[in-house]
């Protein structure tokens, strides 16, 4: 977490040192919100993870000796690129088409709970901590409403949702996903208004509604070739939920 903290603090406070260096007086771009459609394009930090629920049953992974069980998941890092479209609806209100793509890497972490050698049963699996990278284009709508500009300052929230086509999904990874997500996102930042453009640095919160997992029923009707680890590591779950936090950067 405090990793997590640094990061995500870092960049904000470079923002934040823009911001205030900025000359009192002076409103740069005074007519940049006047537009009725602008363009612009985002770059992003992004932390990942699943929401995971075991399954009811505690099926277990078994290495020498050893149950796991699927309890948590480790926050990976990842960047985004994305395509902003900005309709203004009123002086406060305004609809947003960001389209984008996300690269990064989830990681599920197997607890264990050591048994005696004689209950052991099973194939063991080499690693409790498999990744699953994780190539999402997404294509969500938004709504922005942003308060009074202050010189060169506009706070702003965000509230919209959207779908998801995971372009990494493959049958050789040890988990098994769905392609397609729905999700719902929240987010709050500030317009800071510069001569020529506006740089908004925005803080998001991301959570996915879909069961991202795969059945090993599904699985095996489409004849994917599974291993001793796809079986362990899938039959250990019932739930995956995607999660994420951003911190993007959007240029208009």
């Amino acid at each position: 977490m405090n990793k997590l903290l640094r990061f995500v603090l870092s960049p904000l406070s470079l923002v934040l040192l823009l911001i205030v260096a900025q000359p009192a007086k002076a409103q740069n771009n005074p007519y940049a919100d006047d537009k009725r459609l602008h363009f612009g394009f985002s770059l992003g930090m992004d932390f990942l993870s699943y929401g995971v629920e075991e399954a009811s049953d505690s099926l277990q992974l078994v290495q020498h000796g050893t149950i796991y069980h699927a309890r948590t998941s480790n926050m990976g890092m990842g960047f985004s690129v994305g395509f902003i479209a900005d309709l203004r609806l009123t002086r406060y209100l305004s609809l947003r088409l960001c389209p984008g793509m996300h690269f990064g890497e989830r990681t599920l972490t197997y607890k264990n709970e050591t048994i005696p050698d004689n209950e052991i049963k099973g194939v063991a699996c080499p690693n409790n901590k498999p990744s699953v990278l994780s190539l999402p284009i997404d294509i969500p709508l938004y709504l922005k409403w942003s308060s009074e500009r202050e010189v060169n300052c506009r706070p702003f929230v965000t509230l919209g949702g959207g779908v998801s086509f995971d372009l990494g999904r493959s049958k050789e990874k040890v988990i098994l996903q769905k392609t397609m997500d729905y999700f719902f996102e929240v987010g709050i930042g500030c317009d800071v208004y510069f001569p020529w453009f506006k740089l908004a640095p925005e803080l998001r919160y991301r959570l996915g509604f879909n069961n991202m997992l795969t059945p090993i029923a599904d699985c095996e009707k489409e004849d994917w070739s599974l291993s001793a680890e796809d079986y362990f590591y899938t039959n250990a779950l019932s739930r995956l939920t995607n999660q994420q936090i951003s911190l993007v950067f959007n240029f208009e």
